[in-house]
């Protein structure tokens, strides 16, 4: 079976490495375009073109596939794009985390299947992840659908669920769901290839949406409870990364933990070896376990309060 791969981060560059590795024959590779990245912003592949140029598979990297874009170049590449496509042959299109939409055109060429990290319909669109933490979910997973021109609305082919821990991260949850998605899209692919593949529509119950994460959701209200801001904390780590004020200077929260105590909402309640660095909420206390000040890197509370003293401070 020829496969085509559409998908530009590392979550997409694990499922890219299963497929290889499972044997199936990979003519072609859609990627976004290099982006610059690092304090240099210096242009840098995505993680599935790294992948794909390490392993000799031709790699496309147009800026669009829309052929209607008003934009000349987009359309100009998207038409190029199109025309690769239908020259080359192939038997279905696996989209992972692509980052880019599939007109109509191009999902009426072969079937396109997604590897989509949610337990759909739950959590449609661009940070399933994050959201679901956020939102306190005790369980996602992995949903296998084909695609169509719907956000992430298509028949579900595979579902399988993984546990969300009390301590996990975006970044925990992410790695957890990129290996599972490896393995149910070769698993999907060879049942679609004898013919045991079955599309079962999405409930129209339970729908929701996973918007994009701004950078500017990443400052925490300390006025809200303090459950919910463990749940920022852990969703926007590593990407954002949550952050408090205390004097002007932001300081990262990459972990916490609940904690008694009560306060005036942002309040250092503790600072010491003891009780660690305890704020208080809205409702309830967080201590705050890891921490980074600007241009330092993440320290453990005992080692941040060395050279950042919180002891009568407050979070803005």
């Amino acid at each position: 079976m020829k496969v085509v791969f559409a998908g530009t981060p590392e979550f997409a560059a694990v499922a890219l490495q299963a497929l290889h590795e499972a044997g199936f024959e990979i003519p072609l590779v859609l990627t976004q375009p290099d982006r610059p990245a690092g304090r240099g912003m210096q242009l840098q592949p995505s993680a599935v073109k790294q992948y794909a140029v390490a392993h000799d598979i031709d790699v496309l990297q147009p800026l669009s596939l829309r052929t209607d874009s008003r934009d000349p170049v987009r359309a100009e590449q998207a038409l190029a794009a199109h025309a690769r496509l239908l020259s080359t042959p192939y038997d279905v299109m696996v989209v992972a985390a692509y980052g880019l939409i599939l007109p109509r055109a191009t999902l009426d060429i072969k079937p396109c299947l997604n590897i989509h990290g949610s337990l759909l319909p739950r959590w449609r669109g661009a940070a399933p992840i994050h959201r679901a933490i956020e939102a306190g979910d005790s369980e996602t997973g992995i949903t296998i659908m084909e695609m169509e021109e719907g956000l992430d609305t298509g028949p579900m082919l595979l579902t399988e669920t993984v546990a969300i821990g009390p301590h996990d991260t975006t970044g925990i949850v992410h790695d957890k769901l990129a290996a599972l998605g490896g393995k149910m899209i070769v698993d999907a692919l060879h049942r679609m290839k004898h013919g045991q593949l079955e599309a079962v529509v999405q409930p129209e119950q339970g729908v929701n949406y996973a918007a994009k994460i701004s950078k500017e959701e990443a400052a925490l209200d300390f006025t809200q409870p303090a459950v919910e801001l463990d749940r920022k904390i852990r969703a926007f780590n590593p990407f954002p990364g949550a952050h408090g004020t205390v004097n002007g200077v932001v300081v990262k929260l990459w972990s916490a933990e609940l904690a008694d105590g009560q306060g005036a909402p942002g309040q250092v309640l503790s600072a010491d070896a003891q009780h660690g660095i305890v704020v208080a909420c809205g409702t309830g206390a967080l201590r705050l376990t890891t921490l980074q000040k600007p241009g330092g890197k993440r320290l453990p509370a005992s080692e941040f309060m060395k050279s950042f003293p919180l002891e009568g401070q407050a979070f803005a």
